[in-house]
């Protein structure tokens, strides 16, 4: 932290519930330029919670500690070595990411009803502690049989899917639950949510798409799934239904809700030159290719990436 120009403070979390959350706010409202978290999903989940209020944000980066690590899995940072997660500070290199917030809450990566929503909340923290993401494998498998659809209203930028549906999914980016095809475009800072609505309930149908998921994400092809891109969605239910709401694997309230991206809300450390293409948003892509420009004519390794230009000029 010191040799990134940093001056360091800790702030111990406790037990409490939003004790993460209620630090990161206090951290913010005091002025730092720099918050770290350390821990999993649920601990940047409340750390970003803290800070997203803000009108004067500071940036984010985070040590992973936890079980699945998506986050730090979508910004390429090492998830099994505490000092090599440290170094991307020292690299410098920043994303500016999109956040979603559902009605007063805020989250990072995903947000769903149905299906994934009551698979989360069925696999005890010490299960996951053991078997990492092949706990939600397992679990759902054991689910399956037990998944119906009810009766939703989703409305998202040009269109409104009113009928069956055994879940709805928004991501952030492409890691979810350890894996990286569910949502395989997902780009970062784009402004956009990736949009994923089930329609089946049927067995065969989701085994099907289960299979299609490891099949380099060609699920989103199927006449099953609706696959958009938006800025925000309205969820509701028909009849009495209940739809519980998951934010970042964490109960976040009952439908209805409404879901708005806030682009490219909190500037977070990250890996950037190892992010693929494909999941930058296009400022973000600007950023690395202006920086590999700049490298190639003062032929000085700026970002700190280990090599001059781009990975592509590399190759050549």
């Amino acid at each position: 932290m010191e040799q990134s120009g940093y001056e360091s403070s800790a702030f111990q979390t406790t037990p409490k519930p939003f004790s993460a959350r209620e630090e990161a706010k206090r951290a913010t409202e005091a002025g730092f330029e720099l918050i770290v978290a350390a821990g999993g999903d649920g601990t940047i989940n409340e750390v970003v919670n803290g800070i997203a209020p803000a009108k004067k944000r500071p940036k984010m980066a985070i040590i992973p500690a936890g079980t699945t690590n998506d986050y730090a899995r979508a910004l390429r940072i090492s998830r099994d070595d505490p000092v090599e997660a440290a170094r991307v500070i020292l690299k410098g290199q920043t994303l500016a990411m999109d956040i979603g917030q559902a009605n007063h809450h805020y989250f990072m990566n995903i947000a769903a009803g149905g299906l994934l929503s009551e698979l989360t909340y069925s696999v005890p923290s010490e299960v996951k502690s053991i078997f990492g993401y092949f706990a939600y494998v397992i679990k759902g498998a054991e689910m399956l049989p037990a998944v119906r659809t009810m009766p939703m209203k989703l409305e998202y930028d040009g269109g409104v899917y009113e009928g069956p549906a055994s879940m709805f999914f928004l991501g952030l980016t492409n890691s979810v639950g350890g894996f990286e095809q569910i949502v395989p475009d997902a780009a970062l800072g784009d402004g956009k949510f990736s949009l994923i609505i089930v329609k089946t309930a049927n067995m065969a149908n989701l085994l099907k798409l289960m299979a299609l998921v490891f099949n380099g994400g060609r699920h989103v092809d199927d006449p099953n799934i609706i696959y958009t891109k938006t800025r925000k969605l309205k969820v509701k239910t028909g009849g009495n239904e209940t739809l519980k709401i998951n934010l970042d694997g964490e109960y976040g309230g009952d439908a209805p809700m409404t879901f708005v991206n806030l682009k490219q809300h909190i500037a977070m450390y990250a890996n950037l030159d190892e992010i693929p293409t494909k999941n930058l948003g296009t400022d973000a892509q600007k950023q690395k290719d202006y920086m590999a420009e700049v490298e190639s004519i003062s032929h000085r390794d700026i970002d700190g990436d280990g090599q001059i230009g781009s990975q592509d000029e590399k190759d050549d």
